[in-house]
């Protein structure tokens, strides 16, 4: 089954959505601002990732811009700062199996297809 870690209130997520349907697929949506993610949770989505935690960080997000700009923190600790502030999630993440995208361009889903 694949998986859709989905915010309906952003346009790339929707139209990484819209890209999955359009192919037939029906993922399984999770809306990751309404079931926050565990520690264990972001882990194993890093791992099919094959990435760090900062690099899937917004930077962008007006909480990263006022509490976590300029720190160096360790990966476990970046990890609880998307537990706790999910908005800092970059979205969308597809998963497929133990592979994964951040969907950014939409196409880049194709890779775990």
């Amino acid at each position: 089954m694949i998986q859709i870690y989905h915010n309906p209130r952003c346009s790339k997520s929707r139209s990484g959505l819209k890209y999955l349907e359009e192919k037939g697929i029906q993922p399984e949506v999770i809306q990751y601002l309404d079931t926050p993610l565990s520690s264990k949770d972001l882990t194993q989505i890093l791992q099919k990732l094959n990435m760090r935690p900062l690099e899937i960080i917004r930077k962008g997000e007006a909480i990263f811009k006022e509490e976590f700009k300029g720190k160096d923190l360790s990966d476990e600790q970046w990890i609880e700062a998307m537990v706790q502030h999910p908005r800092l999630i970059e979205r969308p993440i597809i998963i497929n199996g133990n592979r994964a995208v951040i969907a950014r361009p939409t196409e880049a889903i194709d890779e775990i297809l």
